[in-house]
């Protein structure tokens, strides 16, 4: 399904009620499926990914096919590595090809029994009943490659007969969601300390405590890039949490340089357009919130702003290359990214992306990639000229209902087959 998302006032008023977090959505359910004693989930997440991760814990048989989820895929390796039985992972062609293996190798390290059944490196996975007899407890990680494979071993390691001393080595990516992961941890009862770049988890049972799942950030992300490109915006997002799990909530200091003012109340947040200052360059280390990258990049680009991007290699191994295909459309409206030479980076560990060029008129097409966040964040456009989202249906991994959504702020949808 193509769809065609127009806007003809530029005006954004209204009130929608955000898809809730994926992210602590699945999370959470692999608490649940640790715990002992039943506990109550409310507002848990409609995204593709949860629906999925939900059946799969309660399903009978031998064969776990996550289909397109990473998250899912790389969560339930980890919890299926520590109990008994063999079992098979798999999913889609897609997700065959995204890494997996220094999670399996540092799962292998405390007594799990994991064989690869195509290339080595990735799924698809069979996963025998655990040997704990000569685990380890203490293992170090590349804390760069993935936050999911660190959330995954810190979420399994209250049940682990040692425990778990788990040091992170390299730059850690996206470091907000591995707090997200200890936050929760700690709602359900365990506990952590944390030395010389060492999280240390001690053998512990989790108690249950019914939860509230908060409405999405990382959704709510794309309504602040189209309240910056609307003439005016005074709407409602219903379920956002002032103090948030999930690190992505930092989109409202971001959105503040664009002129969007957030306004907590006891449905959400309301965002307000106010007078923005005049900005030349955008630029942000997007390390720890790498997700907000590709909605900052649509964004600098229909404002005629320079942007100055750092801290998203992690991109590359997503749904798709998210670097890759969020440079390919861009050049299709005429704003370009290039990888800055090193000798133009004031800091030689990082990689620097430099965003430039003034978006082309008339129609935007925009291919998605089987990515999710490409269809997303290419929406706000559409308050500066229309645009044409291919495969549109892809959002149904995190936020399914987001086009009927639209509406409700005046947003045009046509659709095609």
């Amino acid at each position: 399904m193509d769809i065609r998302i127009r806007h003809h006032s530029r005006i954004l008023q209204g009130e929608i009620t955000l898809e809730s977090s994926k992210s602590v959505s699945n999370r959470v359910l692999i608490i649940q499926a640790l715990c002992r004693q039943p506990f109550r989930i409310e507002n848990i997440s409609r995204a593709e990914d949860t629906v999925v991760l939900q059946g799969l814990l309660h399903q009978g048989g031998n064969t776990y096919n996550c289909g397109a989820g990473g998250t899912t895929f790389r969560f339930l390796t980890a919890l299926l590595a520590m109990k008994p039985g063999t079992q098979i992972i798999t999913g889609t062609t897609g997700l065959q090809k995204r890494p997996i293996g220094e999670l399996v190798r540092c799962l292998r390290g405390l007594g799990a029994k994991i064989e690869y059944l195509g290339n080595e490196g990735f799924p698809p996975l069979r996963v025998a009943e655990p040997n704990f007899s000569d685990a380890k407890n203490a293992i170090e990680i590349d804390a760069s490659v993935s936050s999911q494979f660190v959330s995954a071993l810190l979420m399994i390691a209250p049940e682990l007969p040692g425990g778990l001393k788990l040091k992170l080595s390299n730059a850690i990516a996206s470091e907000p969601y591995i707090e997200m992961t200890l936050q929760l941890m700690q709602h359900f009862g365990a506990t952590f300390t944390r030395e010389k770049g060492q999280i240390i988890i001690a053998p512990q049972k989790y108690k249950a405590r019914d939860i509230q799942i908060e409405a999405d950030w990382s959704g709510a992300s794309y309504y602040y890039a189209a309240a910056a490109l609307a003439e005016q915006a005074d709407f409602q997002l219903n379920g956002l949490f002032e103090n948030s799990f999930q690190g992505d909530s930092v989109i409202r200091e971001l959105g503040k340089q664009f002129g969007v003012q957030t306004i907590f109340n006891s449905r959400g947040a309301q965002l307000v357009k106010k007078a923005e200052k005049e900005l030349t360059t955008f630029e942000y280390d997007f390390l720890k919130h790498p997700d907000l990258a590709q909605t900052l990049a649509v964004l600098v680009a229909a404002k005629g702003v320079s942007g100055l991007f750092s801290g998203i290699e992690s991109l590359k191994i997503k749904e798709t290359d998210r670097v890759a295909a969020i440079k390919q459309e861009l050049a299709k409206a005429g704003v370009y990214m290039s990888e800055l030479p090193e000798r133009f980076s004031r800091d030689k560990s990082k990689k620097f992306y430099m965003i430039e060029g003034s978006l082309r008129s008339g129609e935007i097409e925009v291919e998605t990639y089987d990515d999710h966040r490409m269809a997303l964040c290419f929406f706000p456009l559409a308050l500066r000229q229309p645009v044409l989202i291919k495969s549109a249906e892809v959002v149904s991994k995190s936020y399914p209902n987001v086009w009927s959504d639209l509406e409700k702020l005046g947003f045009v949808i046509e659709y095609f087959n």
